[in-house]
């Protein structure tokens, strides 16, 4: 999935100019956790272009670990200043990458597992079968209802259900409309 751009450098400093400040994570449990954004933590976002760099620091100093070619991926933002949000993909990867980077507009999941999962025609798991998902496909999120195990999904042209267990880049309880 990601391709390992691993330097042997040793860290530089990032100047005034890179450093924003990091949120304390502490928080009160009951609340929601809000970053500078005013959107919560966790959330899933995904990867805007099939170039992406993803650093240790929010910062262009920072070095780069990863270089992610997938353009689509969900990633999981779990931390974020003004301008970077640091992400973890879906091997547990974490990094930082700039804001303009992902893009929240279209939602996407990972078909997860070892083998591919079945698009059912219906919510509903003795529903027929329109298509097999190869593990690791992704999908268009179309929606999640609340308190379903199923989210209606689109795979290149076909429309349907999988259960939400088989997808990776939502949250245990996330409504999706």
């Amino acid at each position: 999935m990601a391709l390992s751009a691993c330097l042997a450098l040793p860290p530089v400093a990032a100047t005034a100019q890179d450093q924003d400040t990091v949120p304390d994570p502490t928080a009160e449990a009951d609340a929601p956790t809000l970053g500078p954004s005013g959107l919560p933590l966790p959330r899933f976002a995904s990867l805007g272009s099939d170039h992406i760099n993803m650093r240790t620091g929010p910062g262009t100093r920072y070095p780069v670990t990863w270089v992610y070619k997938r353009q689509g991926l969900p990633v999981e933002v779990v931390q974020e200043t003004n301008d970077w949000r640091r992400v973890r993909d879906p091997d547990g990867d974490e990094g930082w990458v700039h804001k303009v980077m992902l893009s929240n507009s279209a939602r996407m999941a990972l078909v997860s597992g070892a083998t591919p999962a079945v698009l059912l025609r219906q919510p509903d798991a003795a529903a027929e079968g329109i298509a097999e998902i190869e593990a690791g496909a992704l999908v268009k999120v179309l929606q999640c209802p609340e308190n379903s195990d199923h989210c209606r999904v689109e795979a290149q042209r076909f429309q349907g259900w999988l259960p939400r267990a088989a997808l990776w880049g939502l949250l245990p309880d996330e409504e999706v409309d």
